[in-house]
């Protein structure tokens, strides 16, 4: 695969998915759905995608940027359920997917069939994530479904890699895989979690914007490879470090927080399309490797369908199962410590039926070496159409009905909307006394200038006004927030301070009497800078009463993400103002 075929790949998929976008359509489901017509056409050339590419280069950053932009906050609450689906639903999926190709077809080896099982294992939240957006999933369902996918492929490759070997060699103890699984467990954790805390030391000594968004571009591709080096899983020291990363970065300066976000988005963007145009452009190529080889296309055919069955009913089966086994008593005394809200027989029914398969099926299908144990080896082309036909088919079949099933159940998230709204109104609140009692601090610092009289009275002016904006913000969300009538207060609009009347009098063409044009210019510089200044330290404890309370536990991360930038925007508004040119 050429730079040229890359490039032209990589267009195309961008300009499919910004017309889907634009239609409000799934994106990844309308561009498989074009690749798919495309690897048909008359005279296309095969395009293939070294394994490396995949693995090393489009996952890392798409696996770094979900966990930058998760709540540690909701996956910590609900471990316990992403665990299951993480790890036990992929043991299973392999377990079950491998008997039953094992029993189909008698050329396929049992470690063979085990490598079919891991492959397709591992669902990809990606096209689940962007229909549980757009029609307003509760947060607890993306929560299982976006945690799920951030652990699935570290469970998925490990169990690729021992069935890897098992086909290579004479086999694999089970001892040897808990021993392998446990040290990638350890290893990429303590790796991704060592060079995140690097880097942000890094970002925080550094505060330069366009360095710290490089560093933050760098630090998945170098966990990841550094993990896989020292025999640990790259998945997991990616996810440990956008994890902690994301966890940190109120801390980070804000010209950084706004110059990552749009440049996270546009990655994510080109890497999906990138991905999805590859899973339907290699359909074509797969089925004409079966032809060609010595194995039986309609066989070959047969057992993919199979196998797509089996993918998509076990997921169901086990989510209810364990479930059912959660729920009974005899599991369900730790359950009352936990914060995780249970899913309702809903909610469950739309998980169990997100379970599309993407990227790491496609990676893990085209890593598959043409030879084993220097024997060529037969049923790659076979393992590969199963393969692709579990991913193309489960984003087709469950993609194009997700929506519909979500909308005839009838899920929505208006219960977590009306908590967020509470808890905003009330953290604003708390915010604003903050910043109002920055304002009265100033008081002796101004009195040196201004009389001790004037101070306080400006004090209390911007005090009152910045409560009154916000307490009407705070009602509005919701009125039950615990604002009082206490806390409605206005602003004198005909009888502001006299340092308003100073800045009317300074900024004024003709000048107040005795000055002169520099002075003039000095005095209102003065005047804008003691101002700015103000304004900045109160966004700033602003801003540190709102990541306080989310490290509280009292504010869902989602919110505080959703406040931080409107002071970050604030914030950055006043640094870019033409007054501070003055």
């Amino acid at each position: 695969m050429n730079e040229f075929t890359v490039v032209t790949v990589l267009l195309a998929a961008v300009l499919v998915a910004a017309f889907a976008r634009r239609v409000g359509w799934n994106s990844p489901l309308v561009i498989l759905g074009v690749g798919l017509v495309a690897s048909f056409l008359p005279g296309l050339v095969r395009v293939e995608v070294p394994s490396e590419l995949i693995l090393g280069i489009v996952l890392p950053p798409l696996l770094y940027s979900a966990a930058l932009s998760s709540s540690y906050q909701d996956f910590r609450a609900a471990i316990q359920p992403i665990a299951r689906l993480g790890v036990g639903l992929v043991i299973v999926t392999t377990l079950a997917v491998g008997a039953t190709a094992y029993l189909m077809d008698p050329m396929l080896s049992l470690p063979a069939a085990l490598l079919l099982g891991a492959v397709v294992a591992p669902p990809d939240a990606v096209a689940a994530s962007a229909v549980g957006r757009r029609l307003g999933l509760p947060r607890r369902v993306m929560t299982l479904l976006g945690g799920e996918s951030l652990i699935n492929d570290a469970t998925s490759l490990t169990l690729y890699r021992l069935t890897l070997a098992a086909v290579y060699t004479t086999g694999a103890s089970l001892a040897q895989g808990v021993v392998v699984f446990t040290l990638a467990v350890a290893v990429g954790v303590a790796v991704g979690l060592a060079l995140a805390y690097l880097a942000q030391i890094a970002r925080s000594g550094l505060r330069d914007p366009t360095v710290d968004t490089v560093i933050g571009l760098m630090l998945p591709f170098v966990s990841y490879w550094i993990a896989e080096e020292y025999q640990g899983s790259g998945v997991l020291a990616v996810v440990a470090a956008g994890f902690f990363i994301g966890q940190a970065a109120p801390r980070t300066t804000v010209a950084t927080r706004l110059h990552e976000e749009p440049i996270w988005a546009s990655v994510d963007l080109m890497l999906e399309s990138f991905t999805f145009a590859l899973i339907g452009l290699q359909l074509r190529w797969v089925i004409q490797d079966v032809h060609e080889s010595d194995q039986s296309l309609g066989s070959a055919i047969v057992l993919s369908l199979v196998v797509l069955v089996v993918a998509l009913v076990v997921r169901p089966i086990y989510i209810y199962a364990t479930e059912l086994l959660v729920r009974s008593k005899w599991l369900s005394r730790r359950r009352d410590a936990t914060p995780y809200k249970p899913l309702t027989g809903r909610e469950l029914l739309v998980t169990s039926w997100a379970g599309m398969r993407g990227v790491v099926t496609l990676a893990a299908a085209t890593a598959i070496p043409f030879s084993a144990a220097g024997q060529p080896f037969a049923e790659r082309a076979t393992i590969q159409l199963a393969a692709y036909t579990v991913a193309i088919g489960t984003l087709l079949i469950q993609g194009l009905s997700l929506p519909t099933l979500i909308k005839a159940l009838k899920i929505t998230s208006d219960d977590e909307r009306q908590e967020d709204d509470t808890s905003e109104a009330r953290v604003r609140l708390l915010a604003t006394r903050a910043a109002s009692a920055v304002v009265r601090g100033q008081v002796d610092a101004w009195s040196a200038v201004l009389g001790q009289t004037e101070a306080e009275r400006i004090a209390t002016w911007a005090a009152q006004g910045l409560l009154a904006r916000e307490t009407a913000a705070a009602t509005l969300m919701h009125p039950d927030a615990g604002v009082t009538d206490a806390d409605l207060l206005t602003m004198n609009e005909a009888d502001p301070p006299s340092v308003i009347e100073e800045a009317r009098e300074v900024l004024d063409p003709s000048g107040p009497q005795g000055l002169s044009r520099e002075e003039m210019r000095q005095r209102a510089a003065e005047l804008t800078a003691r101002i700015a200044e103000l304004r900045t330290q109160m966004v700033r404890a602003q801003r540190s009463v709102v990541v306080a309370e989310r490290n509280a536990g009292r504010l869902n991360e989602t919110v505080m993400r959703r406040i931080i930038r409107e002071l970050d925007l604030e914030e950055e508004a006043m640094e870019a103002s033409w007054a501070n040119r003055l």
